[in-house]
């Protein structure tokens, strides 16, 4: 038996990048059409798939897409308000409902969002109804699922929460805050969509999907503060707050672009809640059950069992759980992170280098301005933090795990990495990298970069205190390692040459 093959639309999109792999596993050929190839450069599952170049608006390219197809999942969605989106939206909607239907597709697959029943819906809401309905009446059998607030480390509506609660102490709010919203785990709507693609062919209609709980917006921004560690925000509810002022407070506080807070904000004017059920009598509830909105936070957050939080700076492989960042998600998403880089170019050889690195801290110092290393030894102690005090377990060696004054050795390519994670009292987290690597002049190149993930308001104007030190600290610290690298080599060669010298051939 031959395997079916599903053609995805949206797979650069944050729930279509999310959804690929996860067909690829359940054992289905994938094509997607996209409109620049490129954008698929970095992830993991490009070479497994087919990839159609092409534009919905563009029907012939539609059409050659769906030549072949048994599965057709729409997941596009414009979330910019320029221009008649509307018109272009429902173009694209007909476009696919007519080549969907002359190719023979036996099933389309849509993800729309939760509205209520009002006479006056946001512009994005009615288009993306207006959508459902198109290829509800394609010919072609549509499951149409209808989701509120995703909740999952790149979904804009969740970066919102995110933003808005890490930066704000207190919240003054429009009085949508207190509307009701029943959001879904991104793992959920992917259960969901995986679900629709294999149901009998006389199903053709709309199906609302939510999580476990209804919640108002306000609960939900400080179930995440809890979560991330942080206190519960006091909200006010401010009625003159409009959409669009709103959408501006948005833009200024947090990285998400006005032209996306605006349709999310015009959204939120509604409950969004499920009105129906029925979605449980075709595809039953996952094993263990939908996921709880906490829950659901806590897997967007990345923590691991200790509490931490799991970073991806650290690497570049995807791990593949579906709240974990991609490389198609984008920019503005995410932890916010500071980063200060440091790279210097040096005569030394990599393993002088790195001998250098690797006896960093304890009696040997941190190479750059003591008193300051001090003082913030002194500092963490007086607020009850380990301060420098616990120096090194070994002279010259360190190992994963190792202890290294107000620093954990968090992992050690011996001869190239050094990674340090912060165990010193900060509003966030805070890591410091060193590498050593060669050159192709026999020198080697020192790479340095300290990494903080603030925590709230606090961890930003924290990172923010301390920058005008880090001229001074970390530059300081990048020029003293490869000078001292740098004499090392300078005497081992000497040492070399007087041996030379001292027993000629």
């Amino acid at each position: 038996m031959s395997r079916r093959r599903v053609l995805v639309t949206g797979a650069t999109g944050y729930i279509g990048g999310r959804l690929v792999p996860r067909l690829l596993e359940a054992g289905y050929d994938v094509r997607v059409l996209v409109r620049s190839p490129q954008r698929l450069t970095d992830v993991p599952w490009a070479a497994d798939v087919e990839i159609a170049q092409g534009d919905l608006t563009d029907l012939e390219s539609v059409r050659q897409a769906c030549e072949g197809v048994d599965v057709l999942y729409y997941l596009v969605h414009s979330m910019t308000s320029g221009g008649d989106f509307e018109r272009m939206e429902q173009l694209a909607a007909r476009n696919v409902a007519r080549a969907a239907k002359e190719a023979g597709v036996s099933r389309i697959v849509y993800l729309g969002g939760l509205h209520p029943d009002a006479p006056k819906l946001s512009p994005h809401l009615r288009s993306r109804a207006e959508v459902g309905r198109i290829l509800l009446d394609s010919g072609v059998p549509t499951v149409a699922l209808q989701a509120g607030v995703v909740i999952g480390s790149g979904s804009t509506s969740f970066e919102m929460i995110r933003h808005l609660t890490d930066v704000l102490p207190y919240m003054p709010a429009p009085k949508w805050v207190r509307n009701r919203i029943q959001p879904i785990a991104v793992r959920d709507v992917l259960y969901y969509l995986l679900g629709a693609a294999e149901l009998p062919p006389e199903v053709n209609r709309t199906f609302d999907i939510g999580g476990p709980d209804v919640l108002r917006y306000g609960q939900m921004m400080n179930g995440y503060a809890l979560e991330a560690g942080l206190h519960q925000r006091p909200i006010a509810a401010l009625p003159v707050l409009t959409p669009w002022l709103a959408s501006q407070w948005v833009n200024l506080v947090t990285p998400i672009p006005r032209s996306l807070a605006v349709p999310i904000i015009a959204s939120l004017q509604y409950d969004c809640v499920m009105h129906e059920h029925d979605i449980d009598d075709y595809i039953p509830q996952p094993d263990g059950g939908l996921t709880p909105y906490r829950r659901a936070v806590r897997l967007a957050l990345g923590k691991m069992s200790d509490g931490q939080v799991e970073t991806s700076w650290q690497n570049a492989s995807i791990v593949g759980a579906p709240a974990d960042p991609l490389p198609s998600d984008p920019d503005w998403s995410g932890h916010l992170v500071y980063t200060d880089i440091k790279e210097r170019h040096t005569k030394a050889k990599p393993a002088d280098l790195w001998r250098v690195i690797e006896s960093i801290g304890g009696e040997n110092g941190w190479y750059s301005f003591p008193l300051a290393w001090a003082v913030r030894g002194w500092m963490d102690k007086l607020v009850g933090g380990v301060g420098l005090r616990r120096g090194r377990v070994h002279p010259d060696k360190l190992h994963t795990g190792d202890a290294l004054d107000f620093w954990r050795v968090e992992k050690i390519e011996r001869g190239h990495l050094l990674r340090l994670r912060a165990e010193m009292r900060v509003p966030g987290g805070a890591w410091l990298e060193m590498r050593a690597e060669a050159d192709a002049d026999g020198g080697s190149i020192y790479r340095q970069r300290a990494v903080f993930f603030p925590r709230g308001l606090g961890g930003r104007l924290y990172w923010w205190s301390i920058l005008p030190f880090h001229g001074v600290i970390f530059s300081g610290m990048a020029n003293r390692i490869t000078a001292t690298a740098e004499a090392l080599s300078a005497r081992d060669s000497s040492r070399t040459a007087s041996a030379d010298s001292a027993h000629p051939l």
